[in-house]
């Protein structure tokens, strides 16, 4: 029994996201299961600093 995982960043956000830290090229050839955990970590932590900057601005 397969389930599937709602994503919790819009594909526009990743994308944005992958193009800022280099890989998007690689998304791009590949699709995202190509890029290294560490770079999936590195997209994970800069989203949370943007939510961070846009709530303290708010």
């Amino acid at each position: 029994m397969s389930r599937r995982r709602r994503s919790v960043m819009s594909e526009e956000l990743k994308y944005e996201l992958a193009k800022d830290l280099g890989f998007y090229d690689t998304v791009q050839q590949e699709g995202w299961g190509g890029i290294k955990a560490k770079d999936a970590g590195n997209m994970v932590k800069r989203a949370i600093q943007m939510a961070e900057e846009a709530a303290r601005k708010s």
